[in-house]
């Protein structure tokens, strides 16, 4: 990942990590980020998000990604927060994996032996 990734995925990661704690106060969930595990769920929700967004930016979004960010929002939500760290994480990797493996096969060529 070159320099420049890095630091949109870093200022990707702060504007929905602003989004969130907007998000929670507008809801009065507020309470719940003082909560420490209330805050590390929605770090890591910030940035299962990012990395599925950022896979997406190269059509390497896999299946499930989104799908384990909702239900890690809903089990964040509920107060699961063990279960929302769980299902973020699993989502962030996914993303990472989904870009790594959508940039490495971008330039693949089929050799012309192989009939398709």
């Amino acid at each position: 990942m070159n320099k420049r990734n890095m630091i949109g995925l870093l200022i990707l990661s702060l504007l929905m990590a602003v989004q969130v704690a907007v998000a929670a106060d507008s809801k009065g969930d507020m309470a719940k980020m003082d909560n420490p595990m209330a805050v590390k769920a929605a770090d890591a929700i910030t940035k299962a998000e990012a990395a599925r967004k950022k896979a997406a930016s190269v059509d390497g979004e896999w299946r499930d990604t989104g799908k384990f960010i909702k239900k890690a929002e809903e089990a964040a939500k509920a107060g699961d927060y063990e279960k929302a760290l769980k299902l973020a994480k699993k989502a962030e990797d996914e993303g990472k994996l989904g870009y790594e493996q959508q940039v490495s096969q971008r330039e693949l060529k089929m050799p012309s032996y192989l009939k398709y």
